[in-house]
């Protein structure tokens, strides 16, 4: 096809996270970020490729706002909404359910299911059709894709979807395991296989996306048979804000000794819990700097953080059977070198064997850190979702 570009837009509730890639080469045309939208403190900071960045404070109302906002920065760099040259605008949306196993040409059905889902996915799935609406009403004439955070799960056994909860209730309300940060996973774990030099049906991975948001999945032959989130994003890892896996029945005790509300209880097990619950902070560089002062709530924190991590690891490992590799990625993964070496520290009987040269390295390309005699390749892979929903949407309207 002539057109080359596609818009990749990412809509929060109070933000529109951008690119533009030319899937000639994937570069990045420009980035950008629209934050606070409704405030009267809204800003935009736009980065064209080459360029220096642009950046502005003025209010912003509504999500149609940014939108023309970032078309008109895209136009100064003659990089229009109106270019010959796009040929599709790709939306991340975050969940999917069963419906939707691969990225998707929009219509009014799916956006109708987008909206049905918006029960499992109260934070999210609102502002993406927000987004998502926006901008087909910018460009009515344009293909628009929806590249799902859940689709990458879907592959699933049900073994691993279901929850051991009664049938019939589970499938009133949807209730499953569905999963999160399948365009990170994805990404990663075929760029691992590349990184082994094989092909993706023939590795089996478990990735570790460890962010603010962590999760873990299993990986075999480029399918995932397994991940740590569940019907939210709150299951699983020990993560920032969040707390992962624990006993269920606590939130009826917190109800009734403590005396909370849900909303109480969701706020709590959402954005007071995780690392900022056990030690004040969510910043790993910052909890690794009070660690080194001797700090025993920050230390207790890692350590928590860290036994979750391996259990997963082990986990993982017996849902695969062989495992060819490890993958760190996303903020946590790619930067912060004693995590890595915690999280595989005591694995070697695993054949998990480090090289502390490799993992002190700091770079912006996927390597290997395990010694050479390791018999499960130890990786450092930099997550990319933006070029993989690019890609899907791309190689989605190409095909159409």
């Amino acid at each position: 096809m002539s057109a080359t570009r596609v818009l990749v837009l990412n809509s929060g509730s109070s933000s529109v996270k951008y690119q533009l890639l030319d899937m000639r080469d994937s570069s990045r045309l420009a980035t950008g970020l629209v934050e606070r939208i409704g405030e009267r403190s809204s800003r935009l900071k736009h980065t064209p490729l080459g360029g220096p960045s642009r950046e502005r404070t003025e209010p912003i109302a509504d999500h149609e706002a940014a939108l023309k906002a970032v078309a008109a920065e895209l136009a100064e760099d003659g990089l229009g909404l109106d270019s010959p040259e796009l040929a599709a605008i790709g939306h991340r949306v975050v969940h999917g359910g069963k419906t939707f196993t691969e990225p998707t040409v929009i219509d009014e059905r799916v956006l109708a299911e987008i909206e049905r889902l918006i029960p499992v996915a109260p934070l999210h799935n609102p502002a993406n059709l927000t987004g998502i609406r926006t901008a087909r009403a910018l460009r009515p004439d344009l293909p628009q894709v929806a590249v799902f955070d859940t689709a990458f799960h879907t592959t699933m056994p049900e073994s691993a979807a279901r929850y051991a909860i009664d049938v019939e209730t589970a499938d009133a309300h949807r209730v499953r395991r569905y999963g999160f940060h399948g365009t990170s996973h994805a990404y990663v774990s075929r760029t691992t296989a590349q990184l082994l030099g094989r092909a993706p049906e023939d590795v089996n991975v478990i990735v570790l996306h460890l962010g603010n948001g962590a999760s873990a999945s299993a990986v075999r032959g480029g399918r995932c048979v397994d991940t740590s989130m569940g019907l939210t994003p709150l299951e699983g890892l020990v993560m920032g804000t969040r707390s992962g896996d624990m006993d269920p029945a606590v939130i009826f005790h917190l109800m009734r000794v403590g005396g909370m509300s849900t909303d109480e209880i969701d706020t709590l097990l959402n954005k007071k819990s995780g690392l900022i619950g056990l030690c004040g902070d969510n910043d790993m560089r910052e909890i690794r700097r009070r660690i080194d002062e001797g700090d025993e709530q920050a230390k207790l924190a890692f350590d928590i953080y860290i036994h979750r991590l391996k259990k997963y690891i082990g986990a993982y490992y017996a849902v695969l059977g062989r495992v060819d590799a490890i993958a760190f990625t996303a903020g946590v993964g790619e930067n912060a070198a004693p995590v890595r070496e915690a999280a595989v520290a005591g694995l070697e009987e695993l054949g998990l064997l480090l090289d502390p040269d490799l993992n002190a390295v700091r770079a912006d390309e996927p390597r290997v850190i395990s010694r050479a005699n390791s018999r499960v390749t130890i990786a450092v892979v930099p997550t990319d979702e933006e070029l993989e929903i690019a890609t899907q949407t791309y190689a989605l309207v190409e095909d159409n």
